[in-house]
């Protein structure tokens, strides 16, 4: 296939393109930021080239779940550090959370001055959900005609800082937001947890001493997970409205998810890495860096899981960044402990060394859960999530032969901890591309961070 550009500005040649049906060698020519040739480019030259033999080219990953914090939480992370080690690990699109930012981005207000904050602090593109709060649902069809991609809603106390953090929507809330959402065309995304469940067990381990990574873990079971799931799923029937749970950490909450699909439910879920490659004994092992809700699992629970991902199960892979100071790691007790998994460099470099390398799922499979679908699912379709003629050339560079130990001294996301310092990567980013610029190099480092720009809901 050609393009119509005579003269272009990119040629990456010789590497194996992961397209979302196989893997095949050619050439990817670039024009004006767009992929404009796929095919064996031999006879034509280009302002800049690349030699990608070995490596494998994969479309940029569209992580839909990460917390930047801005405005208002820049000492957490912000769009500068986040979106640095985002390209890092070769995410080229991401889509910021309404929280833990400082106002939330539940009102068009909060929206603006966020955008405000991000323009030309970001290394690569962005979107952004709005909130689903108590007290707000006025600001949903606003919201929508802002651009935002959809709503994001907790079922279970959300945390964060002071008076104006972001609050779980009860069942009020969640059932007329749906109704609101449904009318115009939009997702909800849910953080599903039972809080009742959650709440009484953590209050009962308190009070009886009981403070350990196991209790913690044993405070947010499974059955939590599936309540919500199931309830959130029944007042989708009744309203109509799209659905999205965000980092299902267990196979049966995946099957209840799926089993809503085969019914004709308008329903979509994501994972993330540190379910797939940590269990509970991590967080005993490495403290509250290893802490999340919903909680790491058993070793028995994450195999299941893999065979959920294997058999095409799960829509789409997310980092759920979620990051902070250190010293909110370091509580006494680990119910006390800020709640949130440092990621946003390793994800495409977890799921594609573990999920691929190592267990030999294919690469298609692979670069549909962390590109085609969340593009798809949230209205960025038109632009980004595959690699094809057209779309924006969006490209990360993988060496499936390289391993390496993640230190603290590669991350650049604010605050140097993640639960992944000092495991093995089975395979590294080389380089990462957003709309045809070199935004990170293994060897070269960041590139422009003026780079990045937002998207807003494309119909």
């Amino acid at each position: 296939m050609r393009g119509d550009a005579n003269h272009l500005d990119l040629i990456i040649r010789n590497g194996s393109v992961a397209g979302l049906n196989d893997v095949r060698a050619m050439d990817i020519g670039v024009k004006d930021g767009r992929i404009s040739a796929l095919e064996d480019l031999r006879d034509r030259s280009a302002a800049a080239e690349v030699d990608a033999s070995g490596l494998i080219i994969m479309p940029g990953m569209v992580d839909a779940h990460v917390h930047l914090n801005e405005p208002g939480l820049g000492d957490w992370e912000g769009f500068e550090t986040g979106s640095a080690a985002l390209a890092a690990g070769g995410v080229t699109t991401y889509v910021d959370m309404p929280l833990n930012g400082l106002p939330p981005t539940v009102t068009v207000q909060a929206m603006e001055l966020k955008l405000a904050t991000a323009k030309n602090r970001s290394y690569v593109d962005y979107a952004l959900w709005g909130g689903l709060v108590p007290g707000k649902l006025e600001h949903i069809i606003p919201l929508h005609e802002a651009g935002v991609i959809g709503y994001k809603a907790f079922m279970s106390k959300a945390g964060g800082p002071g008076k104006d953090a972001f609050r779980e929507a009860d069942d009020y809330t969640l059932f007329e937001g749906m109704k609101l959402i449904a009318s115009v065309g939009k997702v909800l995304a849910l953080h599903a947890e039972s809080d009742a469940i959650c709440s009484e067990l953590a209050e009962r381990m308190m009070s009886e001493g009981r403070r350990s990574a196991g209790d913690y873990t044993a405070s947010r079971p499974i059955v939590a997970e599936l309540e919500a799931i199931n309830r959130a799923l029944f007042f989708a029937e009744q309203t109509g409205c799209a659905l999205h749970f965000v980092h299902v950490s267990s196979e049966a909450g995946v099957m209840a998810i799926h089993a809503a699909k085969q019914r004709g439910m308008d329903v979509t879920l994501e994972t993330c890495p540190h379910y797939l490659t940590l269990t509970e004994e991590a967080l005993a092992e490495k403290g509250a860096v290893a802490k999340c809700a919903p909680p790491l699992r058993s070793a028995e629970e994450q195999e299941k899981l893999w065979r959920a991902v294997a058999a095409g199960y799960v829509d789409m892979i997310a980092s759920d960044h979620s990051p902070s100071p250190l010293e909110m790691k370091e509580a006494e007790s680990i119910f006390a402990a800020w709640g949130g998994i440092a990621g946003a460099q390793s994800s495409m470099e977890l799921m594609v060394g573990e999920g691929h390398v190592k267990r030999g799922i294919p690469l298609p499979l692979l670069a549909r859960m962390l590109s085609y679908e969340p593009a798809n699912r949230f209205g960025l379709s038109k632009r980004k999530g595959e690699i094809r003629i057209g779309a924006d050339a969006d490209l990360v560079l993988l060496n499936l032969e390289t391993e390496y130990e993640l230190t603290r001294e590669r991350l650049y996301h604010k605050h140097k901890h993640s639960p992944y310092v000092g495991e093995t990567m089975h395979c590294a980013v080389e380089a990462t591309y957003s709309r045809g610029m070199k935004v990170y190099g293994r060897e070269s480092g960041l590139g422009n961070i003026a780079r990045g720009q937002w998207l807003s809901y494309q119909v």
